[in-house]
C-alpha cells in the first residue's frame, strides 16, 4: 500500500487500523505492532493487533493514544471515536444516532455522501412516500404542496430537503418538460449499517400503522390481525405465502388502468408472540 488509507471512506475502524498499519509497514519494514503500541502508550504489544482482528475493543484511553500515534487531526479523532461507538453498541436507536452524527460530518459527506443519504432515505418514513407521491398524475414538486399532501403532514422545510435528497439520489429526475418524475434507482446504503436502515424503515412504517388507528376512519384503512398457534416448522411457508401475497398486491396496483391519485402503505406482519414450547411428546 503506497498511499495512506482514507479514514472517511470507511465505517470499519478495525479495517482502517489494519490498512494504516499495512501502509506504515510498507513504507518502513521495521514498523511493527510493538512500535505501534509503544507510540500509542499501550503496554501490551499485541493489543492493537487483537483490536484489528476483532478480538479486543478500544477503550477511550487506548483510543486517545492511538489517535496521537497516528497523528489524526480533531475531526479525524471525532470520526474514529464515533466508529468505535458504532461498533460497540447493539442498540438500534443508539446506532442510528451515532450514524446520523457520522454521516453529517463534512469529510464523510465528501467521501460517501450518497451512501449516507441512502441510509437516510430508508430511515425517514416520508422520503419513500414523497418518491411515490411523484408517481401521481397531479404531483407538484412544490415543498408546500408536498408537505400538505402527506399524512401526517410534514414541515415545508422537510419537504424541500426531501425533494432535494431524492434528486441527489437520482430517484427523481426532470422530464423533457422540466417536471420531476420518479426513476427506478437502487438505494446505496453502507453495508455496515444496511440492516439498521431496513430496521428503521420498518419501524417507521409500523409507527405510521399504529397512528392510522386514530387518524383515519375505517373506510380509509384496514387493520386486520389474527393471533394463532402454529408449529415452528410452518413459519417458512407462512413467510412465503405473505411474500407471494405482497407480489400479488404489487401486480394489482401496477397493472391497474386508472392513474394513481393516492399513496398508501401496505404492511404485512408476521412475528412470534411467544417462545417455542417443547412438544408434548418430546
Amino acid at each position: 500500500m503506497t498511499n495512506p488509507p482514507d479514514l472517511f471512506a470507511t465505517l470499519d475502524h478495525r479495517r482502517f487500523l489494519a490498512d494504516w498499519f499495512a501502509y506504515k509497514k510498507a513504507a518502513n519494514p521495521r514498523f511493527s505492532h510493538r512500535v505501534f503500541a509503544r507510540l500509542a502508550g499501550v503496554k501490551s504489544s499485541s493489543l492493537l493487533l487483537l483490536v484489528m482482528q476483532g478480538k479486543r475493543n478500544l477503550s477511550p484511553a487506548v483510543l486517545a493514544g492511538v489517535c496521537k500515534a497516528m497523528g489524526l487531526d480533531a475531526e479525524e479523532q471525532e470520526y474514529l471515536a464515533a466508529l468505535v461507538e458504532l461498533d460497540g453498541t447493539d442498540d438500534p436507536d443508539e446506532k442510528s444516532r451515532i450514524f446520523a452524527r457520522v454521516s453529517g460530518m463534512r469529510r464523510f459527506q465528501a467521501a460517501r455522501r450518497i451512501e449516507g443519504e441512502g441510509f437516510r432515505y430508508l430511515s425517514v418514513w416520508y422520503l419513500p412516500a414523497i418518491r411515490e407521491l411523484a408517481t401521481l398524475a397531479g404531483f407538484r414538486a412544490d415543498p408546500a404542496w408536498v408537505a400538505a399532501q402527506l399524512r401526517p403532514s410534514i414541515s415545508v422545510a422537510d419537504a424541500a430537503e426531501g425533494l432535494a435528497l431524492l434528486q441527489r439520489l437520482g430517484m427523481l429526475v426532470p422530464d423533457e418538460a422540466g417536471r420531476l418524475r420518479p426513476v427506478d434507482q437502487s438505494v446505496v446504503t453502507p453495508h455496515e449499517v444496511a440492516g439498521l436502515a431496513v430496521h428503521n424503515y420498518h419501524r417507521g412504517m409500523l409507527t405510521r400503522a399504529a397512528d392510522a388507528i386514530a387518524a383515519f376512519p375505517p373506510a380509509e384503512r384496514h387493520l386486520g390481525a389474527v393471533t394463532v398457534g402454529v408449529p415452528t416448522r410452518l413459519l417458512p411457508q407462512l413467510k412465503r405465502e405473505l411474500a407471494a401475497f405482497q407480489e400479488h398486491l404489487l401486480d394489482l396496483a401496477e397493472g391497474h388502468v386508472d392513474e394513481a391519485d393516492l399513496v398508501v402503505q401496505v404492511n404485512l406482519q408476521l412475528f412470534p408472540l411467544s417462545a417455542a414450547c417443547p412438544r408434548s411428546d418430546a
